[in-house]
């Protein structure tokens, strides 16, 4: 899993670990970085608000191009990034463009 650690100077790293053995803090380079839950749950839509950045509901930056082509013929204009992420509007479009792609969030904002 991806964890991120935040540095004295507001700087956030991600490492990853395996589930559960992530450290309370790290090193990098000479400075200490502290474990940030903040920041690992920064693209929670409550906490930023929208649009947001959708990691989980992404594809690899090779496939990004495959996929503003599906919403496009889906009929549901989405923006990708170069990395592949989804980048939901509002809770509507989230709802439309996951529907168009066959997944589903029980966990959905309404």
């Amino acid at each position: 899993m991806t964890y991120c650690y935040e540095t004295r100077g507001g700087v956030v790293i991600d490492r990853i670990f395996p589930m559960g053995e992530a450290p309370k803090t790290i090193k990098v380079g000479r400075k200490l970085a502290r474990r940030s839950f903040s920041a690992e749950h920064a693209s929670v839509p409550s906490l930023t608000g929208w649009p947001f950045e959708c990691v989980a509901s992404g594809v690899g930056a090779a496939e990004a191009q495959n996929l503003r082509d599906h919403f496009d013929r889906a009929g549901v204009p989405t923006q990708v990034s170069s990395d592949g992420d989804v980048i939901y509007r509002n809770p509507a479009h989230r709802r439309k463009a996951l529907k168009c792609r066959g997944m589903l969030d029980r966990a959905s904002f309404i």
